[in-house]
């Protein structure tokens, strides 16, 4: 150890200068200055009317089959607080693949291709063997109309480092005298725009880690939302319970634009299978005797 702080013996260091250009940049921070800007986005994005190119992956090396899917050209209306609607189209020929809408409280599933038309509540939390029918319209909703963090609601701000980069990380509990993980919201240190939200439910299950990249300004022709000035142009959906992740990337966007209620109206087709997702009873009849 002598000899070599003196600097006797062989050369064991090696020092390389990074040029300033390449530097990585890591921006300071509050926790209210993030909740701000994290709550400016959740309340000033209104309504989102959009076209995407649409990635599905079913499976993970956990469950030890992955299966990937084509792209799908998808057109998505979404309302404040709860109300989605999203149309998935084959490429070229443009043939329905699903329809499904979400109020909050119900969702409709259309499948024209296996002829079923499937309701549920948006709170069941039944898993399908088959990862992609496990896929809800308000999975998309969360992923675009984000939760306000309420100013009674605990939160935990801290620093988070890895090879990627800097992170700050908001960490919302929820609860009483037993407080649990509710949300966890990643800003990026690069430029302190929101790169992961995740969402847990009761014992810290995780739900679904949404991931944002591409944070571009909004155009003219892309509408205002006051103090909001980019949006994320792809978005990767992760639901390790349900087993699928879904990577959507947007090719066109609106938003505010008002958006008349019957567009997010989807009624049972006549003569389909009637399907009531997460009951016991589960009831199959035709649409003349549907009560969705």
């Amino acid at each position: 150890m002598a000899a070599i702080c003196c600097g006797c013996g062989a050369k064991i260091s090696t020092k390389h200068t990074i040029p300033t250009a390449e530097k990585p940049v890591a921006l300071e921070a509050t926790k209210d200055q993030l909740l701000e800007k994290y709550n400016e986005f959740a309340t000033n994005v209104k309504t989102v009317n959009a076209t995407v190119e649409m990635k599905p992956t079913a499976g993970s090396a956990y469950s030890g089959v992955i299966e990937d899917y084509h792209e799908v050209k998808a057109f998505i209306l979404a309302e404040r607080p709860a109300e989605i609607r999203v149309i998935g189209q084959a490429p070229v020929i443009g043939k329905t693949i699903f329809d499904m809408t979400s109020d909050g409280q119900q969702f409709h599933v259309w499948i024209p291709s296996k002829n079923k038309f499937l309701v549920g509540k948006t709170g069941v939390e039944k898993n399908s063997a088959k990862p992609l029918e496990n896929l809800r319209p308000q999975h998309l909703l969360n992923a675009l109309l984000w939760p306000v963090v309420q100013k009674e609601e605990p939160v935990l701000f801290e620093e988070f480092n890895d090879e990627t980069g800097r992170y700050y990380v908001l960490t919302v509990l929820r609860g009483g005298y037993q407080m649990e993980i509710y949300r966890k919201i990643w800003f990026n240190r690069a430029d302190l725009n929101v790169s992961r939200l995740e969402s847990y439910g009761p014992g810290g299950i995780l739900f679904s880690d949404v991931r944002f990249s591409d944070w571009e300004p909004l155009t003219a022709a892309e509408g205002t939302a006051g103090p909001v000035t980019t949006f994320p142009r792809s978005v990767r959906i992760i639901r390790p319970h349900d087993d699928y992740q879904l990577s959507m990337d947007f090719t066109k966007l609106t938003l505010n634009a008002e958006i008349s209620a019957d567009k997010f109206d989807l009624e049972q087709p006549g003569g389909s299978e009637l399907v009531r997702v997460g009951e016991e009873d589960q009831s199959k009849r035709p649409a003349g005797d549907a009560k969705p």
